[in-house]
């Protein structure tokens, strides 16, 4: 490591040097998912498509019916509540459990593959010490990746929750007409401002690129929503 200018030796003082601590980072954020990139994109997408449903459908639903249902706004707000919930709930339980199962898993084999590396160490007692650092090392990581999935799920149920409730709040509370328009422009800046200036930031890709790929995904997944529903 010192010969590839990762750590700096002064006798018996070790220092990690600025390269050594950038891809200290690294590792830290691949490990441990410091920045949960997905997490948060995932709760963008699911939120706006889900308030994009919602709304749609209600407002669809007040132009081809006159039901009783749409006239209770208490059961509407109710409806409305419980369908953005379950899917943040989806969300924090699918990201938890897949999570977990995912990074234990590949932890384990990156586990393996170091052992079998450290394994090469011709001392029986510098091995064996090795080894045991390693397993230490690992059972730690371990408890770090449980506290970081849970962390990472949090953030997704909470920003696909507050995506969607923005604008079906808007829809359900401001007065017909004004309450479509103002909601659809809410979505489409979550969608268009938030949602694409973050993936084009951590993907360094040009933001067009980003916003042409992002519209068709949100586009597709309301239009074959509305579809299913109906059907």
């Amino acid at each position: 490591m010192s010969s590839e200018g990762l750590i700096r030796e002064d006798g018996e003082l070790i220092q990690l040097t600025t390269q050594g601590q950038k891809l200290g980072k690294e590792w830290e954020s691949l490990l441990l998912k410091k920045e949960p990139i997905m997490e948060v994109v995932a709760g963008l997408v699911d939120g706006s498509v889900t308030s994009l449903v919602v709304i749609l459908s209600a407002f669809i639903a007040t132009l081809t019916t006159t039901s009783t249902f749409l006239g209770n706004q208490s059961a509407v707000i109710f409806a409305a509540f419980l369908t953005l919930s379950a899917v943040a709930i989806t969300n924090f339980s699918s990201f938890l459990l897949g999570g977990i199962t995912e990074d234990l898993a590949d932890i384990m084999t990156l586990q393996t593959l170091m052992n079998y590396s450290l394994s090469d160490i011709p001392d029986k007692k510098e091995r064996d010490k090795s080894l045991i650092l390693v397993q230490k090392l690992f059972t730690l990581l371990g408890k770090q990746i449980h506290r970081s999935n849970v962390y990472a799920a949090i953030i997704c149920g909470t920003t696909t929750f507050v995506a969607g409730i923005i604008p079906i709040a808007t829809y359900l509370f401001l007065p017909p007409y004004f309450n479509i328009i103002i909601s659809l422009v809410l979505v489409v800046t979550i969608v268009g401002v938030f949602l694409v200036l973050y993936r084009s930031k951590k993907t360094r890709v040009n933001w067009k690129v980003t916003l042409a790929e992002t519209l068709a995904i949100v586009i597709i997944a309301t239009i074959a929503s509305l579809i299913l529903g109906a059907a």
